[in-house]
């Protein structure tokens, strides 16, 4: 496996910390990336960086129209503990 590029890094520990991953889908076709913080800021993610992410079995989403959620695949989990310090817990 490759490692992860700087911005899957910051996306998994993102992800890790709380915030949400979107893909926001117009009817023009339009397909944009967005990482939503608690406080309602949010940021446009390149979609080489979750396609990445997704080929590599670490995201998921659940497919909703016309904002899809992504989330963190237990692979996905597991490495994002590893990069912010914390112990992932296994599944129950």
């Amino acid at each position: 496996m490759t490692r992860l590029s700087r911005w899957q890094k910051r996306l998994l520990r993102a992800l890790a910390e709380g915030r949400t991953l979107k893909s926001h889908r117009y009817l023009s076709g339009l397909k944009v990336y967005r990482l939503h913080a608690l406080d309602g800021r949010a940021r446009i993610v390149p979609r080489r960086v979750v396609a990445a992410l997704r080929e590599r079995g670490l995201l998921y989403s659940n497919q909703k129209f016309p904002a899809a959620t992504f989330l963190l695949t237990p692979k996905g989990r597991q490495a994002a503990a590893r990069l912010t310090g914390g112990i992932d817990e296994p599944e129950s």
